[in-house]
């Protein structure tokens, strides 16, 4: 009996030490929400419902907050999804980490390409084009296989089939250690990487889609990148040994590399270069925007994991529960986004002050119904 207390102590100590991770995905998930919806109202296209605000000054922030997400927040996701995919392979094995991989992320996939993707179209030819029954929309529905916003979980499902091959076929099984990298080290591989990224967006521009899986490869090195840091770091124990000073040299960096955002604009009117050089293609444009946003995201990124350490490892029974309902929240998102825009449709006001007056609702009303979700008996199995 003293063993089995002394062993449950361990445990919940590690949980314990681990608070801040699961606030952190609280905080990512809050952002994916909306960065969505800024998607939906600030721009023409890029959601199921779009309505582009007229206000110029609203665009140009709207851009800034949806471009500086996305050069950490998906990554993030990556990267704390690897951190805890070597400790659980190690407790359960390869077949049952396999089986409990392809149950958690394979049903999400199926059911959001197959019900909800539908759904959510039909709600948005129903009230923007013909109010015509389901039944007769799904007989002339063909867009079967679209994952959304679960090309995450795809990519996802994918990387982990590759990490347990690379276990168990090739064998590869480093029992080589390494030490937290530091600020430099940080900064000098998002540089690295922002050359990688660079060199695929030659080929695969920011916007090109790999269909029917919705990968946009020209994000794809940071995920990959990230999630074997994710690995190396878990193996390693890199969140303990990360330091205050590396946290407040690479907030500095990152409010540096956000003070250098207008750049861009700078660039984009005094030399009237089309918005197409930044997102790929062999111009200069292309390479300085790569190298800046892996730059600062991974400045973000680094920052927040160690000031979540710090300052973050505390719950609250509020906390506790968005975190358990947060990946209910990632699926589900888009129809309370689609559903609110919906409902706003025909107020005659900018899709600006929509989009003020809908976020917060937006965010409660994901949060609320995720967690409706997680209560429903044997949805633990997935959510």
């Amino acid at each position: 009996m003293p063993t089995t207390t002394h062993a449950q102590n361990q445990k919940s100590a590690s949980s314990n030490k681990l608070l801040y991770i699961d606030n952190i995905k609280v905080l990512l998930t809050i952002l994916v929400v909306l960065h969505h919806t800024f998607i939906a109202y600030s721009s023409s296209n890029g959601w199921y419902y779009n309505e582009e605000t007229s206000y110029l000054g609203v665009r140009i922030l709207a851009t800034a907050f949806v471009s500086i997400n996305q050069s950490f927040f998906m990554g993030y996701f990556f990267l704390l999804a690897a951190y805890f995919t070597s400790i659980s392979y190690s407790k359960k094995g390869a077949l049952l980490f396999l089986k409990d991989r392809i149950i958690r992320l394979g049903i999400p996939l199926v059911f959001y390409s197959f019900i909800l993707t539908p759904f959510i179209c039909y709600l948005v030819y129903y009230y923007t084009k013909q109010a015509i029954p389901f039944y007769e929309y799904i007989s002339r529905y063909d867009s079967w296989i679209d994952l959304g916003v679960t090309w995450f979980v795809a990519a996802l499902l994918l990387f982990t089939f590759v990490y347990v091959a690379l276990k168990k076929i090739l064998k590869i099984n480093s029992s080589k250690t390494y030490t937290a990298p530091h600020s430099h080290t940080i900064l000098l591989f998002a540089v690295g990487l922002g050359i990688i990224t660079f060199g695929v967006r030659i080929i695969f521009p920011v916007g090109w889609i790999l269909e029917p899986f919705g990968f946009q490869l020209g994000h794809f090195p940071q995920y990959i990148a990230l999630f074997i840091i994710g690995l190396i770091a878990s193996k390693n124990n890199w969140l303990d040994q990360l330091s205050e000073k590396t946290g407040r040299q690479l907030k500095r960096s990152a409010k540096l590399c956000l003070l250098l955002f207008p750049l861009f604009l700078v660039i984009r009117l005094a030399l009237n270069t089309p918005v197409s050089w930044f997102s790929g293609g062999f111009h200069w444009q292309a390479l300085l925007y790569a190298i800046w946003e892996q730059c600062i995201g991974i400045s973000i990124l680094t920052a927040i994991l160690i000031k979540g350490k710090t300052k973050w490892n505390t719950t609250s029974k509020l906390l506790t529960n968005a975190s358990r309902s947060s990946f209910a929240v990632y699926i589900f998102h888009p129809l309370v986004i689609v559903i609110f825009s919906l409902l706003a449709r025909n107020w005659n006001v900018d899709p600006a002050i929509k989009l003020l007056i809908t976020s917060p609702l937006i965010v409660f009303f994901s949060f609320t119904l995720g967690a409706l979700i997680v209560s429903i008996p044997g949805v633990k199995r997935v959510f």
